[in-house]
């Protein structure tokens, strides 16, 4: 309901990442994928989808130089779903080609793998640019579900919570679009789960298991570098399950050579050139900004720019992590925060011990260790965006968003239950029953704002 809800290319950042996968769909169909400037190709039909004031068939012929084209669904209003009534799923028929100046997200191109399929199926079917743009948004739904599913299968303890972080607002509408978040994830859920399972379970470690987790750290470790963190989950498993030392040795090298080896082919142009640079420019700030350089010099400052980002931004991490604005971050598609605050509590009832529950959690050193990851990764996250997006005349690091801590929301979740808190009644069901008329309410609230928007 959400991919139907919030109109395609409404996402956060979702134009480029629909021109990634329509790269990776060129690539696929074994035509060029760009012109010797970089810019995509794209078929001519579809460029209306990102100059709203074009018809199907109509061509760019470099309007997006001129003049700042409107997307479709980068501001839903009632004309968003009137353009799309009206122009339909059908293609024109014809395969003529140009290529779009809006810029591609540089990462693995594995990222964009289900949502170019979804691509590919469509101009195999001759539909057009609506038609490829669902497509493209559903193949990366099901590649979402599919995976969080078997992560839920995967876990010895805490289905529940897992199933109560996907079904918040800001993880469904990222699941239902083009983002690279849906895999960034759905694969942070997987290695989750995978690494609870040969803590906790009964078995050994097998090859197989090993093998499974560098593939997953070797295909997310490049769509967001922070999330290398998560690799400290390793570390809960107990050296017995491995047989020896020495096989435990040999599988975290093997991990990490899988993580090492992905990260230095896609990302080490962008790593050598922020640890380099001894001047930075932030572009959209007009100004400069911090280096590697300065914060080796100035740790004091730098941490207490983070301590007041805490404080300052604390809430708006909140509210952007389970949804309060949806769209491009669009603040009249709100969510009331009350209802913010309500799935915000039945998430920590979620993961708190109940009669009739599960008796294996984190706890002790296990648990310390699991809280700690998740300050890391929330201090990765504000220190990249520290480097490569916060002016030097702010106090605070600007461009962290709350969605940004969902893929260790449910490890977090799961490190709060203890012996301390017990619920009196197992509520489960009901809880999680909420959550789904809370989307309902949600997914009726948006309908109605985008239909009287103007």
């Amino acid at each position: 309901m959400y991919l139907a809800v919030l109109a395609p290319l409404s996402a956060p950042d979702e134009v480029s990442h629909f021109i990634s996968s329509y790269r990776l769909s060129n690539t696929i169909l074994g035509q060029p994928a760009a012109d010797g400037k970089g810019h995509v190709y794209i078929r001519t039909q579809d460029a209306f989808v990102l100059d709203t004031d074009l018809n199907p068939g109509e061509s760019l012929a470099g309007q997006e130089e001129t003049k700042d084209t409107q997307v479709l669904g980068q501001t839903l209003t009632e004309h968003t779903y009137r353009k799309i009534h009206d122009t339909g799923l059908s293609g024109t028929g014809t395969q003529e080609m140009e290529t779009t100046v809006k810029p591609p997200v540089e990462t693995t191109p594995l990222a964009y793998l289900p949502q170019a399929l979804g691509i590919v199926l469509g101009r195999l079917l001759g539909l057009g640019g609506l038609g490829l743009l669902y497509l493209g948004r559903f193949g990366n739904l099901l590649f979402f579900a599919g995976i969080t599913w078997y992560a839920m299968r995967q876990l010895p303890f805490g289905k529940e919570v897992l199933f109560g972080v996907t079904m918040l607002p800001m993880t469904l509408h990222l699941a239902a679009s083009f983002s690279y978040d849906a895999m960034i994830l759905s694969l942070s859920f997987l290695f989750s789960a995978v690494t609870l399972k040969l803590t906790y379970g009964a078995g050994n470690v097998r090859k197989r298991d090993v093998a499974l987790m560098a593939a997953v750290m070797g295909v997310l470790g490049p769509c967001k570098m922070i999330y290398g963190v998560l690799l400290g989950l390793c570390l809960l498993i107990p050296v017995k399950k491995f047989g020896n030392g020495r096989n435990w040795l040999l599988s975290a090298a093997a991990v990490l050579a899988v993580y090492a080896g992905a990260m230095i082919l896609v990302n080490s142009a962008t790593i050598a050139q922020y640890a380099a640079e001894t001047e930075s420019f932030v572009g959209w700030a007009g100004e400069s900004g911090y280096t590697f350089e300065w914060v080796l010099h100035n740790p004091v400052k730098t941490l207490r720019i983070f301590y007041n980002t805490i404080l300052e931004k604390g809430d708006y991490y909140h509210l952007t992590m389970m949804g309060n604005w949806l769209g491009n971050l669009d603040q009249v598609l709100d969510v009331p925060y009350v209802v913010i605050l309500a799935m915000t509590f039945t998430l920590f009832f979620l993961a708190m011990k109940k009669p009739g529950g599960e008796t294996v959690y984190l706890a002790g050193g296990r648990r310390a260790w699991a809280l700690f990851l998740c300050l890391a990764c929330v201090g990765a996250a504000m220190f990249s965006m520290f480097i490569a997006w916060t002016p030097a005349s702010s106090s605070i690091v600007m461009g962290v968003q709350g969605r940004y801590f969902l893929p260790f929301l449910p490890v977090f979740l799961m490190a709060l239950k203890n012996n301390w808190i017990t619920l009196t009644k197992n509520r489960d069901r009901e809880l999680l029953f909420f959550l789904v008329c809370a989307n309902g309410y949600v997914l009726l609230r948006l309908f109605s704002i985008v239909s009287i928007r103007i």
